[in-house]
């Protein structure tokens, strides 16, 4: 059974501005994961529900339910990927002209300390692994910056200054 979505959630939902910034490497991993579930899960997936379904009552038929969630979930995932690779916009990492944008690699120097991030879109930012998005507040203050420039960026009210040793 599926639970009501509240009015508010609905709106933020409408609101939410999505992302769709992806690597080429992202792109493909999508590709293989939505074949993967379209040719070897689905499938499987809407046999099961049949068989189950044969069973009887479907009401009481704990089995059936959950066989079905499932189906729902894959069918779910089958269309956020399908959605989201025909929306996708793919990040060139080739280009340099010496300046940050989404797709570069940044070598920041912030109280003596080097750090390295790699700028991408939201989906595929992780910054334990060095990924920040370009809409970060971070990420955001470098775009359009070069090398041997000197960017503040704020956060909770607090300044840091970062210089930028390289942009590749």
């Amino acid at each position: 059974m599926r639970l009501p979505t509240r009015k508010a959630e609905k709106e933020r939902i409408q609101r939410q501005e999505i992302d769709n910034y992806l690597t080429p490497a992202k792109i493909t991993a999508m590709e293989r994961e939505l074949e993967n579930l379209k040719k070897s899960q689905r499938g499987p997936a809407a046999e099961e529900v049949a068989r189950l379904a044969q069973m009887g009552d479907l009401s009481e038929n704990a089995g059936y339910q959950f066989a079905k969630q499932n189906l729902r979930r894959i069918n779910d995932r089958i269309t956020i990927l399908e959605e989201r690779l025909k929306h996708a916009i793919p990040i060139d990492q080739s280009q340099s002209d010496g300046k940050v944008r989404i797709g570069s690699t940044v070598t920041l120097t912030n109280q003596g300390k080097t750090t390295v991030f790699e700028i991408l879109g939201s989906v595929e930012s992780n910054p334990f692994k060095g990924k920040i998005s370009y809409s970060s507040p971070l990420g955001a203050s470098l775009i359009g910056h070069g090398a041997g420039e000197i960017v503040e960026v704020s956060i909770n009210d607090q300044k840091f200054l970062y210089t930028i040793e390289k942009v590749s």
